[in-house]
């Protein structure tokens, strides 16, 4: 099985995203389309981006972005209920045909302002990722199904076909579809219907745990399609030395101590993100080089816990997730765009030997 290693693209409505440089017109398209031509340059996958209300809409940005570009992967960070399964299924569908199948979907399930863009989020944690049930099976069967008819508790569709179809091509039937969430409802909604579970950058014993309950909960609950795949999502600190880069790192976390970088607005007590915030208990740095003290200084999600070290020291962890399983790295640090070329020439290589 291939590994793929994507990146990170920010865009933010402010400036300044986890320490970011402060530049002009950070989200303007010339700007954006830089970072995707710089990932092709320097040899990543492509890169996520990242949704919530308040933030430039993530198809959008997508596809100006693969318009501006000839191999970049957008691995499109979506909510069910800002966008209907139909709409959403036929969106992905088109630019997948247009862009010969480069289109890769990450569904997000946590809390977001649906009030304000006219959803309701007043279910509990376990009719949230119902809903995430229905919109990823619906979406599956508008992409490989015609005259798709479902009812689900959340969304329904009747005599539904998507035209154009996504690209098939090999065993790819349709865009790729990354999920991730570590409550009990959650890992359930993996484990049958998602091709991809990303974690964020827990140790390893508790990544290879989480890897072996998903992979046995597959089949328990008969998964019906190709076994599921593991991803990880983490922030990596690299710099020609090892001392350097925990000097870097270091140094981020005082700013963060000092308030001169905002906390994560997004940061939030779902169970994977109270999984990270009680790492640091267990110390300041798990595992080799996994430095837990960002999430104590108001860090969250990818920004909670980071790899450090030389290009050789991160390879070197990163491997291990890999001998767990973990086929897909979404990775990132900032300043972005210096580090998308950094990381592409000194870390990439050493990945793909």
């Amino acid at each position: 099985m291939s590994t793929e290693f994507l990146w990170y693209v920010p865009n933010q409505a402010e400036h300044g995203h986890r320490g970011d440089d402060v530049v002009e017109n950070h989200n303007a398209l010339a700007t954006l389309a830089g970072h995707a031509r710089a990932l092709e340059e320097h040899g990543w996958g492509g890169a996520l981006i990242g949704t919530g209300w308040g933030r430039p809409d993530t198809v959008t940005i997508a596809t100006a972005l693969a318009a501006q570009t000839t191999t970049f992967q957008p691995l499109i960070a979506v909510r069910p209920g800002y966008w209907r399964p139909a709409h959403f299924a036929s969106a992905a569908a088109t630019l997948d045909h247009l862009t010969q199948g480069r289109v890769l979907v990450n569904i997000v399930s946590g809390k977001d302002n649906a009030a304000a863009y006219g959803d309701s989020d007043d279910g509990d944690q376990a009719d949230r990722y119902a809903r995430t049930r229905d919109f990823l099976r619906i979406v599956r069967k508008l992409w490989t199904e015609e005259d798709v008819t479902y009812r689900g508790e959340h969304f329904a569709v009747a005599g539904s076909t998507v035209t154009p179809r996504p690209v098939v091509r090999g065993d790819r039937r349709h865009p790729r579809l990354y999920f991730g969430g570590a409550s009990p409802a959650a890992e359930e909604v993996a484990a049958t219907d998602a091709d991809v579970q990303l974690f964020w950058g827990e140790p390893l014993d508790g990544i290879a745990e989480r890897i072996q309950r998903l992979t046995e909960l597959s089949g328990k609950l008969e998964r019906e399609h190709a076994p599921l795949e593991f991803g990880l999502r983490v922030t990596t600190v690299v710099r020609d030395t090892t001392d350097a880069a925990w000097a870097a790192a270091e140094a981020k976390v005082a700013e963060m101590a000092r308030g001169n970088v905002p906390r994560d607005p997004r940061r939030q007590a779902a169970a994977g993100q109270q999984r990270l915030l009680d790492l640091a208990a267990r110390g300041d740095v798990l595992d080799d080089n996994l430095y837990t003290a960002p999430g104590r200084f108001g860090g969250g999600g990818a920004g909670t816990t980071w790899l450090v070290g030389s290009a050789q020291d991160v390879a070197t962890s990163l491997r291990k997730y890999q001998a767990l399983g973990i086929t897909h790295f979404v990775l990132s640090d900032t300043p972005y765009l210096p580090e998308i070329e950094r990381q592409g020439e000194q870390l990439l290589p050493l990945l793909r030997n």
